[in-house]
């Protein structure tokens, strides 16, 4: 039988209903469109074809803009915002507008072109969000720019348009509207019960165990309480971690293990889905928060979002998390 659920943390509504099974079919990945290494311009041996490096992992001896890279930042190519627009506020009527300020770059991840993401080597993994970290921390010092988001797309069916591994970030002048439910949230728990509903949940999830897909020493991926999507994992560190740009390596280390293993396990059980990851953080003037605690979240796109959804704010998932744990906690690796 269907159930409402709803996220302790931004008040969303979820309808969980298995019995849709019957009717779900996963959303089918398009067949690749291969740009192919020698056109790539994320390639190797390809990096004029790229504006200049902002930032990169480097093999030693090797120089700026050349070969010898193993993870690379780029300012995107055609960005849809850019940090040289002047920060402007202007009413049109009944209407709010803002100039197009920003940043909008791209973490190449690897040199090579066909390499799956569940297969990239733990330290490569650990050089990824180590550039998230740095490029965080540089572009706080923009004080016109209120927060951050990065993501990954993987595949065409989650968005993504070039099949050489990347993530994005966006910097934005203005905090975004998920985010700033998140915070509302979080700030309310914590005012009724002076304390962190992230550690709330770490704590239910490490003491039930039923929606508990990984663990190592600093972090848990479960099954969230109410998924907006099949297979929906959230990778959460153990500990209060307001401030993800404060992360050492050593807890970054883990995180690449978390995220390796998250990955993993959705590959044997869904066959390599497409899937989008995002990290949810503070907005850049949040120096600490006693209610908030980043995370990650990877989101399967195994199901279509129709009219339902976006006309009643409530989304359809057929597949009950607890399930979808128990699927993932038993994928042998």
């Amino acid at each position: 039988m269907a159930e409402f659920r709803r996220d302790p943390v931004d008040g969303k509504w979820v309808i969980i209903a298995p019995e849709r099974r019957k009717r779900f079919a996963a959303v089918a990945p398009e067949a690749p469109r291969q740009e192919g290494a020698e056109r790539c311009p994320f390639c190797e041996g390809n990096e004029p074809l790229t504006p200049p490096e902002i930032f990169a992992f480097r093999e030693p001896g090797s120089k700026k803009d050349q070969a010898g890279w193993r993870v690379r930042v780029i300012p995107n190519r055609a960005p849809i915002l850019r940090v040289e627009v002047e920060l402007s506020k202007e009413g049109v009527g009944y209407y709010d507008k803002i100039s197009g300020l920003g940043a909008n770059e791209v973490i190449i991840e690897t040199p090579n072109h066909d390499q799956v993401y569940s297969q990239l080597p733990l330290e490569r993994l650990t050089e990824i969000f180590m550039a998230y970290r740095e490029r965080i921390k540089d572009l706080k010092k923009d004080k016109r720019l209120k927060y951050v988001l990065i993501f990954k797309n993987y595949g065409r069916s989650a968005g993504a348009v070039m099949d050489h591994p990347h993530s994005q970030i966006m910097a934005l002048p203005i905090i975004p509207r998920q985010i700033a439910e998140e915070l509302r949230g979080a700030k309310e728990y914590y005012g009724h019960k002076e304390r962190c509903i992230f550690c709330d949940i770490v704590h239910q999830e490490t003491g039930d165990r039923e929606r508990l897909v990984f663990e190592n020493q600093e972090f848990l991926v479960v099954s969230p309480w109410a998924p907006i999507f099949p297979f929906e994992l959230w990778v959460v560190p153990r500990s209060h971690r307001p401030v993800f740009e404060d992360s050492s390596d050593e807890l970054i280390q883990k995180l690449a293990e978390a995220v390796k293993q998250s990955v993993v396990k959705l590959d044997i059980v869904l066959e390599r889905p497409h899937f989008n990851l995002v990290l949810h953080t503070v907005p850049f003037d949040v120096k600490d928060s006693p209610n908030y605690h980043w995370h990650f979240e990877i989101l399967p796109r195994l199901i279509q979002v129709a009219g339902f959804e976006y006309g009643s704010g409530f989304y359809i998932n057929p597949v009950m998390p607890e399930q979808a744990a128990d699927y993932l906690r038993r994928a042998e690796l």
